[in-house]
């Protein structure tokens, strides 16, 4: 297992989900991890779902890392600068930043069948706006924050967490859009800051078993499927690789990490990585 002890780390968006598992990757590697999120109550998160920021935090420190949770709206500028400002005061560095805040799925708990919407003209404008606020510009401004402190100790990695979506046309405009001007920002990131030793990869996860997609299992075919901290654990191999700016500027997969750095997921499996024709 990777060795981050000593290692600060943020992670967005980690109440649940993906960001809770790369909380908890990064965790059981010794990181000490900051983790955002807006549900602070159990039962109250917009999506219906579980979890909570104090409940991901408590369960990265069980693993072996410290896990400190705070609560912040990262559509509130000012609350995400306070994020910062405050690792700064507590840490003086910042070595890992995992953006994997999205926003523009809060219309699935609506009733909508999402899964039989069609045509881009015949939805709301408003899920552009949420998928390009609450994600996209959510990323580039905790990058603007985390890149500071990263270019001041020469070394760091950021890791915009996407998905196989963004190189096909046939997922939703809003999404695929979405998603391919994550990786995008990730490439051009990483061409400013080669020079300061700090890396910037897009991270694809496959078919990860969240809270969401287990809500929704029966719809799902789950035998290739990966926990959240599978995806966290490809985080931390990237993190604890002294050559990661051989990466710096590519889209990985975190199955096909898995492979070339020899971990499995939480149940001993070793997922199959999927490609762009599978999702």
């Amino acid at each position: 297992m990777t060795d981050l002890r000593g290692k600060v780390a943020l992670v967005t968006g980690a109440s649940r989900g993906v960001g809770k598992g790369i909380a908890l990757g990064l965790g059981e590697s010794g990181a000490t991890v900051y983790l955002t999120g807006r549900t602070v109550t159990e039962g109250q998160s917009a999506a219906k779902l579980p979890g909570t920021i104090d409940q991901t935090a408590e369960a990265v420190t069980r693993l072996g890392g410290q896990g400190i949770a705070i609560r912040c709206d990262h559509c509130n500028d000012a609350e995400v600068t306070a994020v910062f400002e405050r690792i700064r005061a507590e840490q003086g560095r910042l070595d890992i930043l995992a953006n994997n805040v999205w926003g523009g799925y809060e219309h699935y708990t609506d009733g909508t069948q999402f899964w039989n919407e069609k045509e881009f003209w015949t939805l709301p404008l408003g899920r552009w706006d949420a998928m390009f606020q609450s994600g996209v510009r959510a990323h580039y401004v905790a990058s603007c924050l985390g890149a500071p402190l990263m270019v001041a100790q020469k070394a760091g990695l950021i890791v915009n967490v996407s998905f196989f979506v963004a190189q096909r046309n046939d997922r939703g405009v809003a999404y695929s859009v979405a998603k391919a001007a994550t990786d995008k920002m990730a490439a051009c990131m990483a061409h400013e800051l080669r020079g300061h030793n700090v890396a910037v990869v897009s991270l694809y996860p496959g078919l990860v078993r969240t809270e969401s997609v287990m809500a929704h299992a029966a719809f799902f075919d789950l035998r290739n499927s990966e926990s959240p901290q599978f995806i966290g654990r490809a985080v931390a191999a990237l993190a604890g690789d002294p050559n990661v700016m051989q990466r710096s500027g590519q889209v990985v997969v975190a199955a096909a990490l898995a492979l070339e750095y020899g971990f499995s997921d939480t149940d001993g499996k070793q997922p199959r990585p999927l490609t762009v024709t599978e999702t």
